[in-house]
């Protein structure tokens, strides 16, 4: 893939990943029907499809139409078999706490990547609650086996920032005896706490402290999920690294607790100006203008890192050709991704020249460095594979990219909308 001169043009980007999840899992204990629009029909979001189906609810889907027929918590049915969450940590977390509470027994699995990432985060509070809870390594790694029983509220205090296990706390809470309380070290994403809303259910947020009271039930909604922010960072990195651009990227989410790329960008002298809002109490949208400019390296870490985490791979590219050091840091959350995304973001870019030292907890970067030519992999993470994607653009020469696939997990038109701005 050549290196690209000036790209200009429109994209609307997929929706959110995190709330097209939640859209299907909120709707199925719903009661009633619940339509969605501007659904991801992502690999990721159709695993979550496909494990609700198989718990008895009657889903239909259309392109990035779909229609949930819930009938709150207590429809959801037994399945016989076993529940695939494919690639997606999000699914598999997020039904740990929904099923602890449920009167049946559930068995988990996903791919060889969920196999290695860590379940005991999400165990460990539910256990508190009353759930039973097994698998490999005493619950710590899948297959994961849940016998529902009934739960019991609890206080607890997150130990990483996390808002999968954060939103798992609250998924077994909605069902348990009396209140749970969590309190997080750090602000992360809060799109359950605004679905739980949205659905008709009342949550307690101050600060960093979240309640909510158990025997709660939620009623149908209809509503349009924006676009995905973590993917328009891939646009806004690419036009801010490509001499002579100017992209347009239409209804991207701008929930604050999601914007921290823009928050980079500012720091690191983008051009980028957002010109026009939605005002949307839900999950507010707008659309950004970004265009080519000079970069400057930066430092990222504390409460700005739950805010961007999706967004570092793209990022640590953004700090290869900016004037100065970059610092990221606090971002030891990276090491149970898809990935190790610390030693892979910078093994992968170090073959295409970059200079990059990894730490414990992040990367130093050094930046204006012209990056040549080689062949480069995703290692079946679907961001480090946009984010190569994207480096092929300001690369002297074409690279070879492999297991291109990977990136049908959150954008399944990447290429098709990449090739409409070259």
């Amino acid at each position: 893939m050549p290196a690209a001169k000036g790209l200009l043009g429109e994209i609307s980007v997929p929706g959110d990943k995190s709330i097209s999840h939640r859209a299907v899992m909120f709707g199925a204990i719903a009661n009633g029907t619940t339509s969605v629009r501007n659904f991801l029909p992502g690999n990721d979001c159709l695993s979550t499809v496909s494990c609700f189906r198989n718990l008895g609810v009657n889903i239909e889907t259309s392109g990035t139409e779909i229609k949930i027929h819930g009938n709150g918590i207590e429809g959801l049915k037994e399945h016989t078999g076993i529940l695939d969450v494919g690639n997606s940590g999000t699914t598999i977390r997020l039904m740990m706490g929904l099923l602890a509470g449920t009167p049946f027994v559930s068995r988990l699995i996903g791919d060889e990547s969920i196999a290695k990432r860590p379940m005991n985060r999400v165990a460990a509070p539910l256990r508190e609650m009353g759930a039973l809870i097994d698998g490999r390594e005493n619950g710590k790694f899948i297959p994961i086996t849940i016998t529902g029983t009934r739960l019991k509220g609890i206080s607890y205090s997150l130990p990483v920032a996390s808002a999968q296990v954060k939103s798992a706390i609250l998924l077994a809470g909605l069902q348990a005896d009396g209140e749970t309380t969590i309190s997080e070290i750090a602000p992360t994403r809060d799109h359950t706490e605004r679905m739980i809303r949205l659905f008709g259910g009342k949550i307690e947020t101050s600060g960093k402290s979240i309640a909510i009271q158990g025997g709660q039930k939620l009623y149908w909604t209809d509503f349009e999920v924006p676009g995905d922010i973590s993917s328009a960072a891939f646009f806004l990195a690419a036009g801010s690294l490509v001499p002579g651009s100017e992209i347009l990227l239409k209804n991207v989410g701008l929930n604050w607790t999601r914007t921290g790329i823009l928050d980079v960008l500012e720091k690191m002298g983008a051009d980028f100006s957002i010109i026009r809002t939605s005002g949307d109490v839900f999950e507010p949208s707008g659309d950004i203008l970004v265009k080519y400019s000079r970069l400057k390296g930066t430092t990222i870490g504390g409460d700005l890192v739950p805010r961007l985490i999706d967004e570092l791979p793209i990022i640590a590219l953004l700090a290869t050709q900016a004037e100065g050091e970059t610092i990221i840091r606090d971002a030891a959350e990276l090491r149970v991704k898809e990935t190790d995304r610390i030693e892979t973001v910078a093994d992968e870019l170090r073959k295409l020249g970059a200079k990059i030292e990894t730490t414990p907890d992040g990367m130093v970067i050094s930046g204006e460095t012209q990056l040549g030519s080689g062949t480069v992999t995703s290692h079946g993470d679907h961001r480090i594979g946009m984010m190569l994607a994207v480096a092929g653009l300001i690369c002297q020469k074409e690279i070879e990219l492999h297991d291109i696939e990977a990136i049908d997990v959150s954008y399944p038109d990447f290429f098709t909308h990449l090739g409409s701005i070259k």
